[in-house]
């Protein structure tokens, strides 16, 4: 079964952050308001990642290609996994992860706290 870019950019997203020392939770975490690609920790911090991969930059850089709608449905996301987890962390943040693939070459930029 062939993977959809997306799908790839967030293995390589998982690995990257792995290789950070975070630790991830969950992946692909659906809710009526759309997926969080990637539930992760890392020092007592609780970190939603978005995941974003484009093979040019045509219409933007991958980190441009997320709205303020976009953002809006991950933070409605994010509290219904804090109300059905009902963990405590020493904090939380929402992060960024932009892929940019353009042959064998990848680029990787993560923002921490993006928003």
């Amino acid at each position: 079964m062939k993977k959809t870019l997306g799908k790839k950019g967030e293995d390589i997203a998982r690995k990257y952050l792995v290789k950070k020392g975070y630790k991830i939770i969950t992946s692909n975490y659906y809710t009526r308001y759309g997926e969080i690609d990637i539930i992760c920790e890392k020092d007592k911090e609780l970190i939603f990642v978005e995941v974003k991969t484009r093979r040019n930059t045509n219409y933007g850089s991958p980190e441009e290609a997320i709205t303020k709608q976009k953002i809006a449905h991950l933070r409605k996301a994010a509290l219904i996994y804090l109300d059905k987890e009902g963990k405590n962390y020493k904090g939380l943040r929402f992060d960024v992860i932009g892929i940019l693939w353009q042959g064998e070459d990848i680029s990787i930029n993560h923002i921490e706290a993006a928003f």
